[in-house]
């Protein structure tokens, strides 16, 4: 073998170490790189994980808490509904009583709210026709028993209400419809109610 064919197997030799070697730290950066976005992909997938996992607990939640409201509107809604029946009841009883209940409360009512004892009456007009001289009269006898001036009238007007009585001396009315005492009552009384009812 002649010098030069040394120097070019030699040459060829070196570039072949060298080669081997770039490619070798090739295929080692190559591996580095391809370790660190495996690790940043798995990091990745667990926090798109997390994350998912966080909303669809934070999802879930809202959910349940708005289940939860919903069902107490409409659990309110339903107590609501069954409290109006029941003051419908009351109404309905009160204006069926019969005649003479009727009279001697209207009249209590009556002694009760009149200030003067001069107040006219005025009722409903079914009340007016039938029971109107009765409970003036009954009013007057309460009155007078109690001591006081005992000088009401009926009116000659009626009114729309369902029952009760409104009494008027002059501007100054006071009203005793039962509409207007079974609101009054439903706000006192509401609590009350609830709780038999609901109990």
């Amino acid at each position: 073998m002649t010098g030069i064919e040394k120097i070019t197997q030699r040459i060829a030799g070196d570039a072949q170490q060298e080669a081997a070697a770039v490619v070798a730290q090739a295929q080692a950066q190559a591996d580095e790189i391809m370790a660190r976005y495996q690790a940043q992909a798995q990091q990745n997938t667990q926090d798109a994980l997390a994350k998912g996992r966080k909303q669809a607990d934070e999802r879930r939640s809202r959910l349940i808490s708005s289940a939860e409201m919903e069902s107490r509107q409409q659990t309110l809604a339903v107590k609501q509904e069954m409290l109006d029946k029941a003051f419908s009841l009351a109404m309905d009883k009160l204006c069926s009583l019969p005649e003479r209940e009727y009279i001697d409360l209207l009249a209590q009512l009556t002694a009760k709210a009149s200030s003067t004892g001069k107040e006219q009456l005025i009722l409903c007009l079914s009340d007016r026709a039938r029971y109107g001289v009765k409970i003036a009269t009954r009013a007057n006898d309460l009155l007078a028993k109690a001591g006081k001036e005992a000088h009401l009238t009926l009116s000659q007007q009626s009114r729309d209400f369902r029952g009760g009585v409104v009494l008027a001396d002059g501007d100054v009315e006071v009203n005793c419809t039962f509409e207007t005492l079974v609101r009054l009552a439903r706000g006192s009384v509401s609590g009350e109610v609830a709780k038999v009812l609901f109990a």
